[in-house]
């Protein structure tokens, strides 16, 4: 009986190696210094907003949004609100009323628009704050409005009623053509069809529309996590900018998600791209292509 439980704790000693050792993933600080999921959760307990940048087909960067969520919905001392790119804002009450038990799941599915990974990526996290009575924010500006943008200019928002206008930042709406990130957007499409002043103005909307929704649900006491896509926070730019234009005393913390052939540090290129960056092996599948 001794030998036996003794080679029983051997062998689950072994299999934890081993999947130590397999891990797809590891966490890093701005400046590249590995970092534990524990340290990383309670830093960000102590943030008012939570910027998680993913990859939109990003197994990991899906599982560690869940992981990330429960982490702050355990610790009592803050109310934990989570709110996504995902959803737009014309959408905000059919997506409230599902949250709050008021819609079934059927019915939900049929009248939003849904990305086509939602039933992979983003409704494990959605029924987890359905089922623990945790509000769910759509915080994104209806597409068609930041299409109008691009095609149109800003101005062409102005023509939009007063109820299109309640599903967009308040205009006019800040914005720095110098930022890098708008910058580097443009001078990567210089070649297409994409290259106008007006396509960085496009993403600036977004982010501007979802740095106001989530700032109008962010009180004292709470923290809000907020997915979207990494482009959208990283190196402090996009969604954090216009939370810092509109409220300035909100503490952000950013993750980015990026993917590397070699998961043993972090390299140069994403260096202070985000407060924590989550290197995953490039390897690992991917949920749409």
């Amino acid at each position: 009986m001794y030998i036996k439980k003794i080679l029983s704790i051997a062998a689950i000693l072994f299999v934890a190696t081993i999947n130590a050792q397999v891990q797809p993933y590891k966490i890093f600080s701005s400046e590249g210094k590995e970092v534990s999921f524990k340290k990383m959760s309670k830093k960000l307990q102590k943030a008012d907003v939570v910027l998680f940048g993913e990859l939109h087909n990003n197994t990991i960067a899906h599982y560690l949004q869940v992981k990330v969520a429960k982490s702050l919905h355990a610790d009592k001392s803050k109310k934990l609100i989570i709110g996504a790119e995902m959803f737009e804002r014309d959408q905000a009450e059919i997506l409230k009323n599902y949250v709050e038990g008021k819609l079934d799941e059927e019915a939900f599915e049929k009248q939003m628009r849904l990305w086509n990974n939602y039933k992979t990526d983003y409704k494990p996290l959605l029924n987890f704050a359905k089922e623990n009575k945790i509000k769910y924010i759509a915080t994104n500006i209806p597409r068609r409005y930041a299409s109008m943008v691009f095609k149109k200019g800003a101005e062409a928002l102005d023509t939009l009623s007063a109820e299109e206008k309640s599903w967009i930042a308040p205009l006019p709406f800040p914005y720095d053509k110098n930022l890098p990130g708008y910058v580097k957007m443009l001078k990567m499409f210089d070649d297409s069809m994409h290259a106008n002043e007006n396509f960085p103005k496009s993403q600036a909307i977004k982010d501007a529309t979802m740095a106001h929704f989530l700032l109008q649900e962010s009180k004292a006491n709470t923290v809000f996590l907020h997915l979207n896509g990494s482009y959208h926070s990283d190196y402090f730019e996009g969604i954090g900018w216009y939370i810092n234009q509109y409220n300035p005393n909100k503490k952000v913390l950013t993750i980015s998600v990026v993917e590397q052939e070699n998961i043993e540090k972090v390299d140069k290129e994403h260096l202070k791209k985000a407060d924590f960056i989550v290197v995953v092996d490039a390897d690992m599948p991917k949920t749409y292509e």
